[in-house]
């Protein structure tokens, strides 16, 4: 008899009748169905967001969803909607000196009177400029922010500090960290989308995912100011491809980028991030190519819903399908919808015709979409955002002209579960400086995560070896401006 080598296999397993492979096997359908199942629970998780999987959020939301108008330059707020007789009284007065007040080096201390006219509206006889006569007919719907204050004399900081919580480092988006908790109501959208983003002041920082996964950032449609067409062509199918033909080039694409996902994986221990998100993205770009076309068709909308929002009018056209394609995205289940203007409201001179023009650009837009969202049962649950990324200064900039100013200005919130017909905070009798209510841009970024269900100091994502936080170490919820 031989030695037995122990590398050699020559032992074989018995014969196995049919009753003991049915009864060794059971087991093992019990596995494939657990499985099956944790993978429908990870894909399930990967749509919903790690908070909201299984339909859970860290407290009950009042919304479900966030349209943000970003008014991008920075709307003067005794101009618009914070009335300060004083400063009209004053004007040409010398503003007195605050210890500490920031102020660039051409600024003068010569108080400037707003050139508008304001008047009272609703049964919370809230006072709005005449540049918004169709902003005002909602103010029972509307809480006023009057005692903003954020980060950033510059645009650059401030308007990163709007849509990051930072004014200076790479930090994620609100709508991604927004994607990243609750994720989409449809799978086969995006969970972020931003109309018309911004190219400059942070540019694609501003909708970014920074360290969160790359499937969290924005898809951006349109260019900066400008949405293009009603309807966006690219996303149709091109019809010399059949459907089998797509997914099989579907099906090559993530062979091959999972090939070398894989093989990063046998040498730096985990999955390319990169790679990973590029995958997803081309599945969401294949299910998007039979959905969007439709979704982005404002051609569906009657001619009343057009005219309402003034689409084809001038000069509300590009502004009202920016606010038309928001609603329409909401009711498909994106999370987090970004409307942004053009960099047009940064007015150091002309104020009284820049101003205007923006004004007249985008008031009736807006009021049709809370008009429309509210006859639609969609305010409700839909959160509202306007604001810029600082207000003015109460002194003249030249003969007709406002500087930046990040200590004081107005944000409003409207649906979502904010208290309407209220107005928090305030600044001082000139507008310059936020000193009663005093609301920080992380207060903003906390209440408007708060609505959403989400405990802005519990959503955080690991990274360099420590946590991070949309709000950072700061923010609290604004409890005052929630019903």
């Amino acid at each position: 008899m031989h030695a037995r080598d122990p590398h050699a296999c020559h032992d074989f397993a018995p014969a196995t009748t049919r009753r003991e492979a049915l009864r060794t096997l059971g087991a093992g359908f019990g596995s494939l169905a657990l499985g099956g199942m944790c993978a429908d629970l990870t894909a399930a998780e990967a749509v919903a967001g790690p908070v909201a999987a299984g339909s859970r959020t860290h407290h009950p939301a009042k919304a479900k969803r966030v349209i943000f108008l970003f008014m991008h330059g920075g709307p003067a707020q005794m101009d618009t909607f914070e009335e300060k007789p004083r400063l009209s009284k004053d004007d040409g007065k010398t503003l007195p000196p605050r210890p500490g007040a920031l102020k660039f080096n051409d600024a003068s201390s010569t108080l400037l009177g707003s050139p508008w006219k304001f008047r009272r509206y609703g049964e919370c006889g809230k006072a709005v400029s005449e540049l918004f006569p169709h902003v005002a007919e909602h103010v029972d719907d509307i809480a006023f922010l009057h005692g903003m204050h954020s980060r950033g004399q510059s645009h650059g900081q401030a308007v990163c500090m709007l849509h990051t919580g930072s004014d200076n480092l790479p930090r994620p988006s609100v709508g991604s960290w927004v994607s990243y908790g609750l994720g989409t109501e449809n799978r086969d959208l995006p969970s972020f989308i931003s109309l018309a983003p911004p190219s400059n002041h942070g540019g694609p920082r501003n909708y970014g995912p920074a360290f969160l996964p790359a499937e969290h950032q924005a898809t951006a449609i349109g260019r900066a100011g400008n949405l293009g067409s009603g309807r966006v062509q690219h996303l149709a199918r091109p019809v010399s491809l059949s459907e089998q033909r797509r997914a099989d080039q579907l099906d090559l694409l993530a062979d091959l980028n999972a090939g070398y996902s894989g093989r990063i994986a046998g040498v730096c221990g985990e999955a390319d991030a990169a790679v990973e998100g590029a995958i997803r993205g081309f599945e969401l770009a294949h299910r998007m190519a039979g959905v969007a076309p439709e979704v982005l068709d404002l051609s569906k909308e009657t001619k009343e819903t057009q005219a309402l929002y003034g689409v084809g009018q001038k000069p509300t056209d590009g502004f009202a399908k920016q606010c038309l394609l928001a609603r329409r995205l909401c009711e498909a289940g994106v999370r987090y919808v970004q409307v942004s203007t053009g960099y047009s409201w940064d007015q150091h001179g002309n104020l009284k015709k820049g101003h205007a023009a923006n004004a007249e650009k985008v008031d009736q837009p807006i009021a049709a979409l809370l008009a429309d969202l509210k006859r639609r049962g969609l305010l409700e649950d839909t959160l509202v955002v306007w604001g810029g990324e600082f207000g003015r200064t109460a002194t003249a900039q030249g003969k007709d002209g406002r500087d930046h100013n990040p200590g004081g200005f107005t944000m409003w919130m409207a649906g979502g579960g904010a208290k309407g017909g209220v107005s928090h905070g305030a600044t001082d009798e000139f507008g310059a400086y936020a000193e009663v209510g005093r609301t920080h841009m992380h207060d903003l970024h906390a209440t408007m995560l708060h609505l959403l269900g989400l405990d802005h100091e519990r959503l955080t994502y690991r990274h360099a070896g420590r946590d991070f936080r949309l709000t950072d170490v700061a923010g609290r919820v604004v409890h005052e401006v929630i019903g």
